[in-house]
């Protein structure tokens, strides 16, 4: 059964009370696909970390516990969801370890060249082109870095969710997007869950 086009929409970005509901449900449904992510980004315990739309900030946790001598930042448009990571991280964040902001992917708030790897999953479909969200990326990565992504690829994606805010993309649009955006990528590695297939993406500056 397809979600109801309000809960797509709070999919996208949470506020409000039925918006932290969302997040506690997303915390729990992305777990398997954000621990392959992360077993995908190979961290270093020295790594400059980012994660774009971080959401309810359980893998923000787990990366700032991996790289526990490096720095880990955050880029979320949901005010909402700002506030539900900043209370799972603020011991890291008073420590100055951890940073969160609300913000958008196609405007990063960060230097050219600040961070060695970024993780984003199931992002790609809130964005309304591919093109200046991967150059964006491409452009805080540091030469060699490393980004990590992963969204579904399987027919049936389109019918679970609203496609006036969901936009899925098939492998080949995503490798040809990050290619234009100066990225080199791996082939993609495909993982099943009951209906969903989740493609993982390796791509490096």
């Amino acid at each position: 059964m397809r979600r109801p086009e309000f809960i797509a929409r709070q999919s996208a970005c949470p506020s409000g009370l039925l918006g932290r509901l969302v997040g506690h449900v997303m915390s729990r449904e992305t777990v398997t696909a954000n621990e392959t992510a992360l077993e995908l980004l190979e961290l270093e315990p020295t790594d400059q970390v980012l994660e774009v739309g971080f959401g309810h900030g359980a893998t923000i946790a787990r990366v700032a516990a991996a790289v526990s001598g490096g720095f880990v930042a955050g880029v979320d448009p949901s005010a909402e969801m700002c506030r539900m990571a900043a209370r799972r991280n603020h011991r890291a964040m008073a420590c100055g370890r951890v940073e969160l902001r609300q913000g958008a992917v196609e405007d990063l708030p960060y230097p050219d060249g600040t961070f060695d790897k970024v993780l984003t999953v199931h992002t790609l479909y809130f964005w309304p082109d591919l093109a200046q969200p991967f150059r964006e990326i491409a452009r805080v990565l540091k030469v060699g870095g490393r980004l990590v992504l992963a969204h579904r690829t399987d027919p049936g994606a389109g019918r679970d969710f609203a496609p006036p805010v969901y936009r899925f993309r098939d492998d080949d649009e995503v490798a040809h997007a990050l290619r234009q955006a100066g990225l080199v990528c791996a082939d993609p590695v495909h993982q099943s869950g009951g209906r969903a297939t989740i493609s993982f993406r390796v791509a490096r500056r």
